[in-house]
């Protein structure tokens, strides 16, 4: 458990099924951390029902003393033929070449998404749910996308470790830039205390 302004966090690896029992309230602090427009959990939805059965799929979730989620990180390992690595890929290629990309996703772990709640971030809980999610994968590396700027989630990662893979990209149906940052593996694990 950490504490927090606000009481004591616990961090729980959530099952398949737990995850869809809690895709609604994970989705509202997605859309809210993004700051997407209303209506967006409704189109991601069935993409992260879908990811949860991707090969290496692991989640973990932030819970406050009454059991409601303040933040969630899930993840998986890349592969050919996902959106997310095709896309990247195309874009190493244009910019670094065959070797960067081939290098960077030949065995890596995406983390697809960690959200904190607004009014709970800046207290550690992106930084323990990074952490945990990635103790014991065995991928060579994590590969994540972030919207550039200086947030506190583009500050957590360079804090602990990930460098720039490829910057200033385009997602299709996205206006803002994002980077692709990246590391080896492994993490450090979260501390005891924690």
């Amino acid at each position: 458990m950490t504490a927090t302004s606000s009481g004591y966090t616990r961090f729980a690896r959530l099952s398949q099924a737990e995850f869809r029992a809690r895709l609604p309230e994970a989705l509202d602090i997605y859309v809210s951390a993004m700051r997407y427009p209303d209506g967006t959990a409704e189109q991601r939805a069935p993409m992260w029902l879908t990811h949860a059965l991707r090969e290496g799929w692991r989640c973990v979730a932030a819970l406050d003393e009454e059991d409601t989620l303040l933040g969630l990180a899930y993840g998986y390992r890349g592969s050919v033929g996902q959106w997310w690595h095709e896309q990247v890929r195309r874009g190493l290629l244009q910019r670094e070449g065959q070797e960067a990309a081939s290098r960077w996703l030949g065995d890596y772990f995406e983390l697809t998404e960690i959200h904190v709640r607004p009014d709970q971030q800046g207290a550690g809980i992106g930084e323990d749910l990074l952490r945990r999610l990635l103790d014991g994968v065995d991928n060579a590396r994590v590969l994540l996308s972030t919207p550039e700027g200086t947030s506190r989630a583009w500050k957590l990662y360079r804090r602990v470790g990930f460098a720039d893979v490829l910057r200033d990209y385009y997602f299709a149906g996205d206006p803002r830039a994002f980077a692709i940052l990246g590391r080896t593996l492994p993490l450090d694990p979260p501390t005891p205390s924690n």
